[in-house]
């Protein structure tokens, strides 16, 4: 499938719509099998016991699930997530950035259903496993 929009598109996206979180995450990469994308962790992502959060986490896997299909049907920055679940799997290096695996498992017409694995860089095992579904706006008129 050809990409709708590339990692420079997503980067400037995420600037322009969402700039909260545009400063804190980069897409390393967009292909046709996903997307790659960093939460550059900060003492700001730390709970207590020194781990990166159980939001910080869930918040990298939906922006990179939502990427992942915003480069397949172009920016529609209306699409939005309908269901979503988590499972945190070991506990994520408080020194290293954390790192989302995302792809698309069905893209429909009105929803698309991927996943995402979650990684503390440069460590082989996986601290987290999300599932998401998105909504996709109608095409206007």
């Amino acid at each position: 499938m050809e990409l709708a929009m590339s990692k420079d598109d997503l980067g400037r996206f995420l600037q322009t719509e969402f700039p909260q979180v545009a400063q804190e995450m980069v897409v390393d990469e967009v292909s046709a099998q996903g997307l790659v994308l960093r939460l550059r962790v900060s003492a700001a992502h730390l709970r207590p016991g020194g781990t990166v959060s159980g939001p910080a986490m869930f918040g990298l896997a939906d922006v990179a699930l939502y990427l992942c299909l915003l480069s397949r049907i172009g920016p529609q920055a209306l699409a939005v997530t309908t269901n979503a679940s988590i499972d945190f799997l070991r506990k994520p290096a408080q020194d290293r950035d954390v790192i989302a695996s995302a792809r698309l498992l069905k893209l429909g017409r009105v929803l698309a259903v991927g996943d995402a694995l979650i990684y503390s860089q440069g460590l082989p095992d996986p601290v987290a496993r999300a599932n998401m579904t998105y909504s996709i706006p109608p095409a206007p008129r």
